[in-house]
């Protein structure tokens, strides 16, 4: 038996809670927060927080809503995916990914990466507080991240699945739900009070990881978002062309 079907045949807390670990591994719910507790200074803590209830709260909604039509999505997803406009619409964005990664890559974006002076610094200091209207950026950070990456989040939905078809039913499945959000957040969560107790013991080795990314940052963005474009061409381009 491999793991798979040793998790499937688990009880649904244990299946749930090592699918929400897995989540919780996700752009929005550990490489951002990662990203702004390398920042330099004190750690804004009520900003963190509101961070981690924003993104939290909008997957709360975003799997209520999923579950108030788990029939009819568990249905019709399939198909809608498969569609020739599901599949010219994913081949546009992989070629509009792949062109923007060499803007990303650029000379000045790298130059103005390695100042301090790139869009990703300025955003940053915006959300964590050192610059005036970071509430906004940082919750428009957190749902963009969800709305960007919450398609791609396989196990949620696999989650939100079980959670239909083996839950308790209503009203305590939007308990579960909860509970499963939470358990997303829990590791950013156990970082943020690590960076608070332990600030001047780490704080030299984010500065200096901070400083990597901030001169291979842009570089290593690029990379991801053109090698994101090429995989989605490459999955939708046949049948395209094929329907052509």
């Amino acid at each position: 038996m491999d793991f798979l079907d040793a998790l499937a045949g688990g009880p649904l807390f244990a299946i749930l809670a090592v699918l929400a670990l897995v989540d919780s591994t996700s752009f929005g719910t550990l490489a951002i927060p990662v990203w702004l507790l390398m920042a330099p200074g004190k750690v804004r803590v009520g900003r963190m927080l509101l961070y981690l209830g924003t993104i939290t709260l909008f997957y709360f909604v975003v799997g209520l809503a999923v579950l108030l039509g788990a029939g009819w999505i568990v249905e019709n997803l399939g198909q809608l995916m498969e569609s020739r406009l599901a599949m010219a619409f994913g081949m546009i964005l992989g070629v509009g990914l792949f062109l923007w990664s060499f803007r990303l890559d650029s000379p000045a974006a790298k130059e103005r990466a390695r100042s301090g002076n790139g869009r990703l610094a300025a955003w940053r200091r915006r959300a964590s507080g050192q610059e005036p209207g970071g509430l906004g950026s940082l919750m428009g950070l957190a749902l963009g991240a969800g709305l960007v990456e919450v398609v791609s989040m396989l196990p949620y939905l696999a989650a939100i699945g079980l959670i239909a078809a083996q839950g308790p039913g209503w009203p305590a499945s939007p308990l579960w739900l909860a509970g499963y959000c939470l358990v997303m957040v829990l590791p950013a969560l156990v970082l943020l009070a690590a960076r608070c107790g332990a600030g001047r013991l780490v704080e030299r080795p984010l500065a200096r990881l901070d400083a990597w990314f901030a001169r291979h940052g842009a570089s290593t963005a690029a990379w991801v978002v053109g090698a994101v474009g090429v995989v989605l061409v490459l999955n939708t381009a046949p049948a395209v062309l094929s329907a052509l």
